[in-house]
């Protein structure tokens, strides 16, 4: 069935939404000090529980909590992170630090998808829960960690080995999505294996007028070659077979190639990068071998070396049979919600999460609208917003209401 919206006119929600959205928290300097002191305020408006952490010099961390009736039950998280890419103005309608809100409704503002409005729908329908009296046996968590944007190293990565979040006792984590321009909404179960590698050639020099053999860009053009035709076949896959989705199939793009001192001079080395997204339905160690077997294939010099490989491959199962995604998606149901599970095609701070053996769920409620995450002109749409946070407080209502599951008393 669907919900009666609220009239967006004046609505508050919005205009904390515009607030938050106003703190410039860009990289490479975000401004975490404006960022504690919204969340700290928003939390004693609530009326919620609220501490920060730092591991890294700078770099809070904001935990705000809702105690439950049986705290020794495993809890909720609700996790975003606080800081935005970076933004090149002079290409922008309005200004993206402004929060501009023009005729349709749109919302313009670097993190209004990524992922500042997926903060305050959490803030805003835990809010409007509290608000209701109701109350949970499972604690609630609102995380809000530093730096997702540049790799999650100095944030989530720190946060989810140390005693302060297993002692939050996880038992499902939310965290974000991507918009969707159908009208399904996208949640995804999993994320791919980011490979970062670098192949180095080395062959031999000479005079560029002349045909030498076994050359350091003869055989850098064979691994190029290989790993293209090898994406060109992925492309393919993808185009061929409606039910497949970025995330299932492995991405494989040149990222940079260095070597050579002139023009006039063939090379004694030359390299390339690139970045693979391997989805985690492929045999790592098989997809290896198969790496590897190209640069070897391309003659004798040739190496390599991984800046990132990823190995883990923990998904959290989007079926009834685990209690958590039931009481996901069963709420979703009830409202009328096309769910549509996938596969993250890039990366978020639940890969840590799964990768420390806890299940996260990627959701932004953001359908019928386009995926303008790290774009110019990033917007959403006022009513979209709003709407998010009652399926929210539908979603978190629920998974807080979870019955004991196994391992629990």
């Amino acid at each position: 069935m669907a919900e009666q919206m609220e009239s967006p006119a004046d609505n508050p929600s919005t205009a904390r939404f515009q607030e938050y959205l106003r703190i410039r928290s860009v990289q490479p300097d975000p401004d975490y000090d404006g960022i504690v002191r919204f969340l700290f305020k928003m939390a004693k408006e609530i009326g919620l529980e609220s501490k920060k952490l730092e591991f890294s010099p700078g770099k809070t961390i904001v935990i705000l909590t809702w105690k439950g009736s049986q705290p020794h039950l495993k809890s909720v998280i609700l996790n975003s992170h606080t800081d935005v890419v970076p933004v090149f103005e002079e290409f922008w309608t309005y200004p993206p630090f402004s929060a501009h809100k023009d005729k349709d409704g749109n919302i313009y503002g670097r993190g209004t998808q990524d992922m500042k409005s997926v903060t305050i729908q959490y803030l805003e329908a835990v809010r409007q829960l509290k608000s209701e009296g109701r109350h949970f046996p499972r604690t609630i968590h609102l995380t809000m960690v530093p730096d997702e944007e540049i790799g999650g190293h100095t944030g989530m990565e720190l946060f989810v080995d140390h005693l302060e979040f297993r002692a939050l006792n996880p038992g499902i984590t939310l965290d974000e999505g991507l918009a969707n321009p159908t009208d399904a909404f996208s949640v995804f179960y999993g994320e791919k294996c980011v490979w970062w590698v670098t192949v180095h050639c080395r062959g031999n020099p000479g005079h560029g007028s002349r045909f030498i053999e076994n050359t350091a860009a003869s055989k850098l053009n064979s691994v190029i070659s290989s790993l293209l035709e090898f994406r060109e076949k992925e492309k393919k896959r993808l185009e061929s077979n409606q039910s497949l989705t970025l995330g299932d199939v492995t991405t494989v793009n040149l990222t940079k190639v260095n070597g050579g001192v002139s023009c006039n001079v063939i090379p004694t080395e030359m390299s390339a990068s690139f970045d693979l997204r391997i989805p985690p339905t492929v045999n790592l160690k098989e997809f290896e071998s198969q790496l590897e077997s190209w640069c070897r294939a391309a003659g004798d010099q040739v190496t390599w070396e991984y800046h990132l490989k990823c190995m883990n491959q923990r998904v959290t199962t989007p079926e009834d049979s685990n209690p958590w995604w039931k009481a996901f998606s069963d709420p979703c149901k009830e409202i009328g919600l096309k769910l549509k599970p996938e596969i993250f095609p890039a990366s978020t701070d639940s890969y840590y999460i799964r990768a420390a053996g806890y299940d996260a769920l990627g959701f932004s409620p953001m359908n019928n609208t386009p995926i303008l995450l790290h774009d110019h002109n990033e917007y959403l749409n006022e009513n979209v917003f709003l709407r998010g946070i009652q399926i929210y407080t539908r979603i978190i209502g629920s998974l807080a209401s979870v019955p004991p599951v196994e391992g629990e008393c």
